[in-house]
């Protein structure tokens, strides 16, 4: 394609040098097509300019358990009181993260008192408390 192009070009200019010559010089037009692709991108990390996601409350808890992953609202999704877990749910994660918050936005200053636990643990959450996040914990049940 590209060679007739040339050879299109070459042709058309032989005249072109031929100030009588009537006729027009050929000119040869490309066109080129680009489709646009969807692609994944990494999330650049929150700043101050573009905040941390808010943590989605996941699922109501059933009556006192808080049964797994998620951020739950005190008050709305469990009871607030005395809840334990066995510790970790699965071997391959060694520990079970937990967290009491004072919000839902997603920034440090909401944790009031967090931890990551090997084993069981036992952890007291307040009425005053807006929500508890955990992460790879067993089902935490109520004591209390």
């Amino acid at each position: 394609m590209v060679l007739g192009l040339v050879i299109g070009l070459v042709i058309g200019s032989a005249g072109a040098g031929d100030s009588d010559s009537t006729s027009s010089t050929p000119t040869a037009t490309v066109t080129a097509t680009t489709t646009a692709t969807e692609t994944e991108t990494e999330a650049a990390p929150p700043t101050k300019e573009t905040p941390a996601p808010t943590p989605t409350p996941t699922k109501k808890a059933p009556g006192g358990e808080i049964p797994g992953d998620g951020t739950y609202i005190v008050g709305e999704d469990f009871k607030p009181g005395t809840y334990r877990t066995d510790g970790p749910k699965d071997s391959a994660i060694p520990d079970c993260y937990w967290a009491r918050m004072s919000g839902t936005s997603g920034e440090l200053d909401e944790i009031i008192a967090n931890g990551n636990t090997a084993g069981p643990t036992t952890v007291t959450i307040s009425a005053s408390d807006e929500a508890f996040q955990t992460t790879g914990c067993k089902t935490w049940k109520r004591t209390g």
